[in-house]
């Protein structure tokens, strides 16, 4: 048999450990864990007009919560105004499934209100996940902002034949 070590296997002493969370009490509720919020979004929209094309160029990440959710909020806005719109995501460094799912949202909205929405730039990453999500199959990409414009003035060149 082999004896038990004499030293304790824990350590007695604990010192604090910043998490950057916070114990409040509030009347009637247990005690409740409250992290802080992000004061700023991890996406930024810019709209700007090109003719009466609209682009939405996006600077971030799509993801859960507040970034799909303002992505939904401002392309919802342009969709009242515009007949042709393009999603700029060459600024996009990440997306999540929410990303993926609002894309999918403002393409349903997009047809339902008779707007051309067309997507452009993406990076590698953002256009891996629509590879293999499919949602290349239900959306227009195009490589650069540049060729998404040519390809509305190319459809209204056949439109005219």
């Amino acid at each position: 048999m082999v004896p038990k070590p004499t030293e304790p296997r824990l350590s007695s002493s604990m010192q604090p450990f910043d998490m950057n969370w916070q114990i409040s009490e509030q009347p009637g509720f247990a005690v409740a864990f409250e992290y802080p919020k992000e004061l700023k979004l991890k996406l930024s929209l810019e709209t700007r007009n090109c003719g009466d094309v609209i682009i939405v160029h996006c600077q971030g990440r799509i993801v859960y919560r507040d970034e799909a959710a303002a992505l939904s909020r401002v392309v919802g806005e342009v969709l009242q105004q515009a007949r042709k719109l393009v999603l700029d995501l060459s600024g996009v460094s990440s997306m999540d499934s929410a990303g993926i799912g609002e894309l999918a949202l403002l393409q349903t909205w997009a047809q339902g209100q008779n707007v051309s929405l067309k997507c452009a730039g993406p990076s590698p990453l953002v256009r891996t996940l629509l590879d293999l999500t499919n949602l290349d199959s239900v959306l227009q990409v195009h490589p650069s902002v540049d060729e998404a414009l040519a390809s509305f003035r190319e459809e209204q060149v056949c439109a005219d034949c």
